[in-house]
């Protein structure tokens, strides 16, 4: 792709008008950088009953979902990935991305070996661990600072919005204050972590205004990254259930894309966009369709960019 010479993005060697997640792998890491995702066999606590049951009402993990891939041992299962994905193109560089579920919801005895274990694996450059906040208490922070002072460390947490109305509706288990205290623990205790929040547009009965405050507040805490998920219907979940009564509305391709890029303009230019749309298991897919169709709504995210001649962080550097 010709670079663009209207494009005013700084950061940013092509059209893309955002600090996309290859961009910052390459200038991270020198190169191109496999991430390989991984189940470590844990839970969550809203699905174990510490703070509810069933899981998210848009989340598989809380029925009888499929693990087979826990089956396997965690070397495996990376040394698998890096197998398929080396058929495609070098995966010399690779980054274990502890996905599944919660991933520091257990005892540091039983999470310090899995993540040193982790770090001996060929190819590690860095590591990625998926989890919540109100899952970081003192002492798995202290691992999580032991750990970023080996590797490069991004902890993702989920908050999915900031309104704990709709959090309270998805059965998240935990308020906005709760995502605050255990994000500003994660901080000041391991500052070397990198931070990835995770956002979900779509959520029941959020106004692109609602999702739009959910940007402004995380804009605020200037985290390292930012993941932009469309909320998806899976069968066999609570919110499959809901959609299938009528009692829920997928948001619209052209909806979601005109809300993402008012988001970008009001991220910090220095974070990096990590997703910018979510990818439901096609066979379980239930709704909206067009999300199949990833780099279609990519492409217009682009486009609607460059129409508006606007670009990631433009809000923010306005201070509006």
């Amino acid at each position: 792709t010709l670079i663009n010479e209207r494009n005013p993005f700084p950061f940013s060697d092509s059209n893309k008008r955002y600090h996309t997640y290859d961009y910052y792998l390459r200038h991270a890491f020198g190169g191109k950088v496999a991430k390989l995702t991984l189940d470590g066999g844990f839970t969550c606590p809203n699905i174990d009953g510490r703070c509810g049951t069933g899981g998210c009402i848009y989340c598989s993990s809380g029925s009888a979902a499929d693990r087979t891939a826990v089956l396997l041992p965690l070397k495996e299962q990376y040394c698998l990935h890096r197998e398929q994905l080396a058929k495609k193109w070098s995966v010399e560089r690779c980054i274990p991305y502890f996905q599944a579920r919660t991933n520091t919801y257990a005892p540091v005895a039983v999470l310090r070996p899995i993540f040193e274990e982790a770090l001996t694996w060929p190819g590690v450059v860095g590591m990625n661990i998926a989890t919540r906040a109100d899952c970081l208490p003192e002492d798995t922070v202290a691992l999580l600072r032991e750990l970023s002072e080996r590797t490069v460390l991004t902890v993702e947490l989920g908050l999915q919005t900031v309104h704990d109305r709709t959090a309270s509706a998805i059965n998240r288990g935990h308020t906005y204050a709760d995502f605050l205290e255990g994000y500003t623990r994660l901080r000041k205790g391991a500052p070397r972590a990198l931070t990835c929040i995770h956002l979900i547009f779509g959520l029941p009965d959020e106004t692109e205004a609602d999702m739009l405050e959910t940007v402004r507040r995380v804009a605020e805490l200037r985290p390292d990254q930012v993941k932009i998920h469309l909320l998806h219907v899976l069968r066999g979940t609570a919110l499959g259930e809901l959609y299938g009564a009528g009692k829920y509305t997928p948001m619209e391709k052209d909806a979601y894309v005109e809300t993402v890029v008012k988001a970008l303009e009001l991220l910090p230019p220095k974070t990096v966009i990590a997703r910018l749309t979510g990818d439901g298991a096609v066979q379980d897919l239930l709704a909206p369709m067009w999300s199949r169709r990833k780099r279609e709504v990519l492409n217009a995210i682009d486009k609607r960019l460059a129409a508006l001649n606007t670009w990631q962080g433009r809000g923010y550097q306005q201070g509006i």
